[in-house]
């Protein structure tokens, strides 16, 4: 979809290229070279933990603001289920709500479109942490700090860039977009919580204790 081109391409590049500007982490040179024979760049622990963990709670945050929309707009999840067909069913001019209000197709689609800009927004903000995480492997980000300007910057920029996306006229439109209430920009911190705290005790665990399950299934 859009939304997907967008992240991929959009709020994901100039982050990502953002690493590459990281400092070294203080102990790399207590650790042996790699060996590329048996020591991928991409790991299944890497993988495990990009898309098994981290990537759940994206989302999950996604579908948690996903469904407040819909829920502060008259559609509670229960209403949802089995929908799809009358949902997208341009004959359908009058479906009811949970509240009973009546909801035109076009009324219906820009509804989908709030919710897909709400889910969009939601992977951006997630996404700061994450960032964040990637930092180091096992130093906490209190110890690596935040001298990489170019990370900083990226931050910003991705920021910016889900706004002009979300808010300028024919631009959201054109990308199947729509402009959030505010407050809905502040549903998915808790899950940016989530990650940051979760990352922190799992480097703790790796350097207290080396070698162990967490350090051998999560370290990459």
């Amino acid at each position: 979809t859009i939304a997907i081109l967008c992240i991929d391409l959009g709020t994901d590049m100039f982050p990502a290229i953002s690493l590459a500007y990281e400092r070294a982490e203080s102990d790399i040179m207590q650790r042996p070279p790699r060996d590329a024979k048996r020591e991928h760049l991409a790991t299944d622990r890497l993988i495990w933990m990009s898309y098994g963990q981290l990537g759940m709670i994206q989302a999950g945050g996604g579908f948690f603001v996903y469904t407040v929309v819909m829920a502060e707009n008259g559609f509670l999840p229960s209403r949802l289920l089995g929908l799809r067909k009358s949902w997208d069913s341009r004959a359908v001019n009058d479906l009811e709500d949970s509240y009973g209000q009546e909801w035109s197709y076009e009324q219906r689609k820009a509804l989908e479109d709030t919710c897909h800009t709400a889910f969009f927004v939601t992977v951006v903000i997630v996404q700061w942490t994450v960032l964040l995480c990637c930092k180091s492997r096992r130093n906490s980000l209190f110890h690596q700090g935040m001298s990489n300007q170019v990370l900083n910057m990226s931050i910003i920029f991705e920021t910016v860039l889900a706004i002009i996306i979300s808010y300028t006229p024919y631009v959201n439109r054109g990308l199947m977009m729509y402009p959030l209430k505010l407050h809905w920009w502040f549903l998915p911190l808790p899950f940016t919580l989530l990650v940051f705290v979760y990352d922190e005790w799992r480097k703790l665990l790796i350097r207290k204790f080396p070698g162990s399950f967490i350090d051998q299934e999560t370290s990459y």
